[in-house]
């Protein structure tokens, strides 16, 4: 939902929107008819006062289609790919066909180089409830120093995983989950990191979560 008011709003989130804020579609679209639904807590005799949205903003519309503002780029997503070796052995690539639009003055604000940002989708439960399955999150490759509490990506073997990050005596990690009832914590001395093929890709500095 940060993005929202950065970059406006994605036509497949208007569903979403409409019910959240109790807006109608096609006002929030095209601008036509009453901004609230019928059953709007906001909608004049609804509630004490009547008050309209508060601080309310007007927000654009765009999909893939929409051209890329002057100060806006495209982030590609990471992702898993099966190895034609097959026996589900794995690679983390860069995705030809899935990416993000950013905002340049959000990575400016977080001191991420444009050509050094990518993005990589949560999956599993093990960073729940504050990375719900299908998070997005975004990545700074050019920040791979663990910084200790801070979350990162890893690529582990070919899986990609998002992980809070310790460090260890002898430079290895502690690998930590929100869900730590589910997921203990798990830890690697630094030749057990490279028996294991474990790499930081990178720390988060931006995260995206529909509920």
């Amino acid at each position: 939902m940060n993005n929202w008011f950065n970059r406006g709003i994605p036509l497949s989130a208007l569903s979403l929107v409409t019910a959240l804020f109790w807006v109608e579609r096609n006002w929030l679209q095209y601008g036509i008819g009453e901004a609230d639904t019928p059953g709007s807590p906001w909608k004049k005799g609804n509630n004490e006062e009547g008050d309209p949205h508060p601080g309310i903003v007007e927000l654009s519309v765009w999909d893939d289609g929409t051209p890329l503002d002057d100060d806006e780029v495209y982030v590609p997503f990471l992702k898993e790919v099966e190895l034609s070796a097959g026996q589900g052995v794995t690679a983390v690539e860069p995705s030809h066909r899935k990416k993000i639009r950013f905002g340049k003055a959000t990575l400016r604000r977080q001191n991420v180089q444009p050509d050094e940002a990518v993005c990589v989708t949560v999956s599993g439960n093990s960073m729940e409830p504050v990375l719900p399955h299908g998070s997005t999150v975004g990545i700074n490759t050019g920040a791979t120093a663990v910084v200790d509490g801070k979350m990162y990506a890893i690529n582990h073997g070919g899986q990609l995983r998002v992980k809070t990050l310790y460090r260890l005596p002898g430079g290895g990690i502690r690998m930590r989950s929100f869900n730590r009832d589910d997921h203990p914590d798990e830890e690697y001395s630094a030749e057990q990191m490279v028996a294991n093929e474990i790499r930081i890709l990178g720390k988060v500095f931006w995260s995206s979560a529909l509920w």
